[in-house]
Order: C-alpha cells, then structure tokens, then sequence
C-alpha cells in the first residue's frame, strides 16, 4: 500500500525535523544529465524529500548504462526523462517532477533552468559541463551551482571532495580523473560523487554554506 502524502510528509518531518523539511520541499532543483551522477543525485534528492526537481536530457537508456545509472533493465531503450520518472515516483510518489527532453546549449539554458533555486551539473563530457558552468555563472549569478568533475577509475573514494569555488559554486569529485584516461566508470565511485553532489545540495539549502 502507497503511503499517503500526510503520511510521507510526517515521516520526513520526523527524520529531518519541521523547519529544514519545509525548506526541503519549498525548494526546486534543476539536475541537468540523468546519467550515473545525474540519476543517483535525482534519487537521492527525491528520498530527502525535495519539493520539485526538473529533470533535463535527451538521451535514451542503453544496456552500458545499466552498470552505474539508476536505471531496470527493462528501460533500456526509454528515454530517461520518462524512465528516472517513473522510478522516482515509485520512490516518492508526490514529488512535482519536470521533465524536459532537450540537449541544453547557450540559447536554452537560462529558459530550462531559470525556475530552479539550485542549478546541478550531471553531464558526462567536459565540453557540456564547461558550457553549463559558464552559463550560470555569467548569466544566472544569483543561482547556487552544483557540478561534478572527476570520478572515474578505481582510485580510492577518498579522493573525491567537494570544494567550494566561489560564493555559490561547488566543484565534488577528485578533479584529475577522466574515462578516457582510466579503466573505466565504476558504480561505486560514481555514486560517490553523486552523493556529494546531493548531499552539498540539501547542505545549501539548509543553510550551511562551508565545506
């Protein structure tokens, strides 16, 4: 049986308390790439109870994906807009979710993520993600901005941080490590710099800034 959302919102306000539930919930991210960062951080911050998330990508679940990215093997072959949907509605069911299947570029970015109060960066090649960065930065100032930047390879989890660059910029993962030059993505690692990704986030919103 489905809780109901009284229900759900009790349950969150118990395990986070009132005042940081409502801050939670009054709050919209953007997480742009559903990949193995942007589908775990979608996860994750759908279990901490955030109010809406915009879902942004255009690609299609394939069979490689399967090994790192929050996606059932019988998706492959589904957008991921539509896939993470549906898995992160049986996860959180009255979570607001806007899907937008669309490559992001300079021209649409501010359109696709002008909404949101936290800006993720979940894009797998570095072209994508310095065009992203740039983007809010330059003409989204305002917007706190969370990115990714280093997380393949088997090196040793410890490795991946999360840095603050400026006011409201935030770098997580070892910041060296790319796939090209690695043995590979490994699960692990990647949801590792997933959940620094998330866990800055809830951070930001509850008010806690430091690293």
């Amino acid at each position: 049986m489905i809780p109901t959302k009284e229900e759900m919102e009790q349950a969150f306000a118990m395990r986070h308390g009132e005042e940081l539930q409502k801050k939670f919930a009054g709050t919209t991210v953007a997480v742009c790439g559903l990949g193995g960062l942007g589908s775990n951080i979608s996860i994750a911050l759908a279990r901490a109870g955030i109010g809406k998330l915009i879902l942004i990508d255009f690609d299609q679940v394939d069979v490689t994906n399967l090994h790192r990215q929050q996606y059932k093997a019988h998706q492959v072959g589904m957008y991921k807009t539509d896939a993470i949907q549906e898995n992160l509605k049986e996860i959180s069911p009255y979570v607001e979710l806007e899907v937008r299947r669309v490559k992001v570029n300079e021209e649409n970015v501010e359109e696709l993520v002008g909404d949101a109060d936290v800006v993720c960066e979940a894009f797998d090649k570095a072209e994508a993600k310095a065009m992203l960065v740039n983007a809010v930065l330059e003409k989204m100032p305002e917007k706190y901005l969370v990115s990714g930047s280093g997380m393949a390879g088997f090196d040793s989890p410890n490795r991946i941080r999360t840095k603050r660059v400026t006011k409201r910029f935030y770098l997580c993962g070892d910041g060296v490590s790319d796939v090209k030059e690695s043995n590979g993505l490994f699960a692990a690692r990647v949801m590792v710099c997933a959940a620094h990704q998330a866990h800055t986030i809830l951070r930001i919103i509850a008010g806690e800034y430091d690293v």
